[in-house]
C-alpha cells in the first residue's frame, strides 16, 4: 500500500476505478463488465497460445517422421550421377555444421504384382545410412543388414507391404524405365527382389512409395556408373537451408543441392498458411474483448463525470484525466493478458497428460492410431509465440483506452456538475 501511495495521483485514481465501486450497484455492474473484458482477453490469449502450441507440435511430429527417412541436405550431380562422391563428401565435412555424409542412389520404378505401383527406389550402404537418417530405427520386421551387394534384397514400407500383401521372404518384381533393346523392340527391364525388411516411418507418403536396396544393386538396376549423390546430416536441421547455401559456394563441381524443406515444400507451405489463418481467427477473440473494454470505459466515463469535473476544478489537466482512464483500461488488459499467458503456458506444457486424463475418464480416444499414426496430442510451446501474443494483447488493450479516455478529457466541469 505504501508503494501505491508513492505513485502519481493519476495512477492511484485509475487503479481505484479498476476495483469494484461501493456507492451504487451501477459501479459494481461496471466492474463486473471489466471482469468480463479481462476474462475475454485472458481466454483469447490462452486459446491462441494453446492452439499454436498444438499446431507446432503436429508440425514437429510430422517433420521428425519425415526426417527419419529424408536427409537434411542432398548433394547430387547435375548429370544424374556423382562420379567422385568421396571427394564431395570430404568437402562437405569441412563445413563445421555438417556432421555426416553417405552416398545414395535414387530412381523411380514400378512394382509389378496383381497391380502396378510406382515407387522410389533408394540405394544405400547399410553401414553408413544410420549416420544421416533414422530409418534403421523404424524397422518393424527383418533388418537393413540384409541389404548385401549382389543378393538383390529389398526393404519396403508397411503400407506398401499391406497393399502388395508382401511378407518377409516374398519375391517382388521391379520394372525400371531404362528399357533394353530386343528383336521384338524396346522392353522394360525387370528384376526380382526378395523382401527382407519392412519399415514404418509413420508417414503414408514414404511408407507406401519408398523402398530401400543395397547401393551397388541399385546402380546395376538403373545402369549407373556411380551414386546419384551424397546425403548430409547437419547439427541444426532448422538451419539446413542456410547451410545448403554455404555449401553451394564452397563445393567444387557441377552440383545440385536440396534441403529437407524443399523436398516437402508443399506440405510446409500449407502448414504455414494454416497457422497464419488460425492466428488471425483467434486474434478476433482478443479484438472482441478489446471492444468490450471500450464499452466498459465509456460507461465508466459517463458514471464518473462528477468525479472528473471535481478533479478538473481542483486543477487536473485534460491530459491527467486521459491518463487516469488509460491506466484503468491498461490494468484490465494487462491483468487479462497475464492470466491468459499463465493459463495458456500451463495447458500447453501439459496437453499430452491432460488429453490422456480425459481419454481415460470418458473412455474415448481422440486420435486413432490407424489414421494419425500417433495416439497423443503433441504440443511444442514456442516462447517467441508467447511473447508476441502477449505483446499484441497489450497493444489491443492500450489502443482500446484511447477513445474513452479522450472523451473523459473533454468533459466540461460546469455541465457535469449541473445536475449533481
Amino acid at each position: 500500500m505504501n508503494f501505491l501511495k508513492k505513485l502519481p495521483y493519476e495512477w492511484q485514481i485509475g487503479l481505484r476505478y479498476t476495483r469494484a465501486g461501493r456507492r451504487s450497484g451501477r459501479n459494481s455492474f461496471i466492474s463486473f463488465i471489466s471482469l468480463i473484458s479481462m476474462a475475454g482477453i485472458g481466454l483469447g490469449v490462452a486459446a491462441l497460445i494453446i492452439v499454436l502450441s498444438v499446431m507446432n507440435g503436429f508440425q514437429k511430429e510430422v517433420r521428425d517422421r519425415m526426417l527419419s527417412v529424408v536427409s537434411h541436405i542432398e548433394v547430387s550431380g547435375a548429370g544424374g550421377v556423382l562420379p567422385d562422391w568421396q571427394e564431395t563428401a570430404r568437402e562437405t565435412l569441412l563445413n563445421k555444421h555438417v556432421k555426416a555424409a553417405a552416398p545414395y542412389v535414387e530412381g523411380q520404378a514400378l512394382i509389378i504384382s496383381d497391380s502396378m505401383r510406382g515407387v522410389i527406389v533408394r540405394g544405400i550402404l547399410p553401414e553408413q545410412e544410420p549416420t544421416v537418417s533414422e530409418v534403421i530405427s523404424k524397422i518393424k520386421q527383418g533388418s537393413f543388414t540384409s541389404l548385401q551387394s549382389g543378393e538383390f534384397n529389398i526393404v519396403i514400407g508397411k503400407d506398401l507391404a499391406l497393399a502388395l500383401d508382401a511378407h518377409l521372404g516374398d519375391k517382388i518384381t521391379l520394372a525400371v524405365p531404362q528399357g533394353q533393346v530386343t528383336p521384338a523392340g524396346v522392353t522394360p527391364r525387370l528384376k526380382s527382389f526378395t523382401v527382407t525388411g519392412i519399415f514404418e516411418a509413420g508417414t503414408y507418403e514414404y511408407d507406401s512409395a519408398l523402398v530401400f536396396v543395397q547401393m551397388t544393386d541399385a546402380e546395376k538396376l538403373f545402369r549407373l556408373s556411380a551414386p546419384t549423390g551424397v546425403r548430409l546430416r547437419v547439427d541444426d536441421l532448422l538451419q539446413a537451408p542456410a547451410i545448403a547455401l554455404e555449401l553451394s559456394t564452397s563445393l567444387s563441381g557441377d552440383l545440385l543441392l536440396r534441403d529437407w524443406s524443399q523436398q516437402n515444400r508443399n506440405y510446409f507451405a500449407a502448414v504455414k498458411v494454416e497457422k497464419r489463418m488460425m492466428f488471425i481467427i483467434l486474434t478476433l477473440i482478443i479484438a472482441v474483448a478489446a471492444f468490450n473494454l471500450v464499452s466498459t470505459l465509456v460507461m465508466t466515463v459517463r458514471d464518473k463525470q462528477a468525479d472528473i469535473a471535481i478533479l478538473r476544478t481542483l486543477g487536473a489537466s485534460p491530459a491527467s484525466i486521459m491518463k487516469i482512464f488509460m491506466v484503468q483500461g491498461s490494468m484490465v488488459g494487462t491483468l487479462g493478458t497475464l492470466l491468459g499467458v499463465g493459463l495458456g503456458v500451463i495447458v500447453a506444457l501439459n496437453i499430452p497428460a491432460m488429453v490422456g486424463f480425459f481419454e481415460h475418464l470418458f473412455g474415448v480416444q481422440f486420435l486413432d492410431k490407424a489414421i494419425y499414426f500417433i495416439t497423443s496430442v503433441p504440443s511444442d510451446l514456442h516462447w517467441d509465440d508467447v511473447s508476441y501474443i502477449g505483446g499484441m494483447a497489450l497493444v489491443f488493450a492500450l489502443l482500446s483506452t484511447i477513445y474513452p479516455s479522450w472523451r473523459a478529457s473533454n468533459v466540461k466541469p460546469a455541465e457535469a456538475l449541473r445536475y449533481e
